[in-house]
């Protein structure tokens, strides 16, 4: 796969290295220009390779990475601009051969930037440097996703009305974290930062909604010390989300290799004093009184999804409780198998990070993840029945958040 990612990065880079060439701008005529253009491409080429297969330090593999998505982004924004350029020449081809040569030289004198002017500047060039600026405009943003948005983590509050809630339960404080996505991170201490606000805020129980690892369990190293510190006085319950299985890294087909991150990946949730759940249920009591905390594995629609989730099996036990929390990692669920269903009052789901890419202000949001996803970030309703989005806790792919940035959430159950 990386074999084939790498031809075809180099085929766009041939392309719009074509493109530069072939206008008057000095700094691309310059005969040290292809030195600098395929440097940079091999040397990026080669970096993300290297930080793929071999373990180098985090803070090598962010620079790279960043530099990467970075480049591509430019290059993508810059390509749609070129090809809609070989398009418009396209037609102008397809058009000299059906229209007489006549009617074209009639037409010659009217056009505002003709083909191959004597003087000024052609369409083709124009479109170029035309390009040349668009694919400069993500570089700031992002650019400062990076920097500033990674790590800026936001306290999200959201009040829960449950009818059914027993008085023991009334003001009670949930926090939840998801989609840690610890192979991502090179800041050890902005990590801490956000784990003490969660802290700071003294939730009475904590859920995780999965995904604390982008592909594999070792990937939690570095940073299983900071989230053992993650502790509440009823406890830390958690799940499983698609990263978790390890799927992308492994394939997926069973392996003993598979099989043994897996388990890794659940000692791992053993070892930091949290309760994974999977497909399972535990009563929390206060004062005599209960309430159930229901835990699924990944389910997700679509065909890339793992599907593990066993709803009816996790509900098992529950009939008596007059109040039932989900924890399911995937939002997509809600709709597919739990939305209807009495049993479940509130899921709580991670898993959209809200494309990381934003806007978010006040009651008013939108991201690129809405047309992908129905529910992808907040509160939903059906009925009785509620969902909840967090947007996420850490990052994945780009490595960084614009307008979507991460999510500590924090829940007070009200009887009501």
């Amino acid at each position: 796969m990386i074999i084939f990612n790498t031809i075809i990065l180099l085929l766009i880079d041939f392309y719009i290295y074509k493109a530069l060439r072939s206008t008057r701008l000095k700094w691309a005529a310059s005969p040290i220009f292809p030195k600098v253009w395929w440097g940079y491409s091999m040397l990026l080429v080669g970096g993300v390779f290297v930080s793929v297969y071999f373990s180098i330090p985090l803070m090598f593999r962010a620079i790279i990475l960043v530099a990467f998505f970075l480049t591509f982004v430019s290059k993508f924004m810059f390509i749609l601009v070129l090809l809609a350029d070989d398009i418009r020449r396209g037609g102008v081809w397809l058009k000299r051969q059906f229209v007489p040569k006549g009617a074209i030289a009639e037409k010659a004198d009217s056009a505002p930037l003709p083909e191959r002017p004597e003087k000024g500047i052609s369409r083709s060039e124009f479109l170029t440097k035309a390009g040349v600026l668009v694919a400069s405009l993500p570089i700031a943003p992002m650019g400062w996703g990076v920097i500033s948005g990674a790590y800026d983590y936001r306290i999200r509050r959201q009040k829960l009305y449950l009818p059914n809630l027993p008085q023991a339960f009334h003001g009670m404080k949930i926090g939840q974290l998801s989609d840690v996505h610890s192979g991502s991170f090179y800041n050890r201490r902005a990590v801490l930062g956000g784990v003490e606000m969660l802290l700071a805020e003294k939730p009475d129980v904590i859920f995780f909604t999965g995904d604390l690892v982008n592909n594999v369990a070792n990937e939690m190293r570095e940073y299983q010390d900071i989230f053992a510190k993650v502790k509440a006085p009823l406890g830390v319950y958690s799940t499983l989300g698609n990263h978790d299985y390890g799927d992308y890294h492994f394939g997926p087909d069973a392996s003993p290799a598979k099989a043994k991150n897996l388990q890794d990946l659940k000692d791992t949730h053993r070892i930091m004093g949290w309760d994974l759940l999977l497909n399972e249920n535990r009563k929390l009591t206060v004062d005599n009184e209960e309430i159930g905390i229901i835990g699924v594995e990944n389910w997700g629609a679509g065909k890339r999804f793992p599907k593990f989730a066993k709803l009816d099996d996790a509900l098992q036990g529950t009939d008596d409780l007059p109040v039932k929390l989900l924890l399911s990692h995937d939002p997509s669920h809600w709709r597919a198998q739990v939305l209807g269903k009495p049993d479940v009052d509130v899921m709580f789901a991670g898993h959209t990070h809200g494309m990381q890419f934003g806007v978010r202000m006040g009651n008013i949001q939108w991201s690129p993840a809405q047309y992908i996803y129905k529910e992808w970030s907040g509160l939903y309703r059906e009925g009785h029945q509620q969902l909840y989005v967090n947007t996420g806790f850490g990052f994945l792919g780009y490595p960084g958040r614009v307008g979507i940035l991460p999510e500590i959430t924090i829940f007070e159950l009200i009887k009501g």
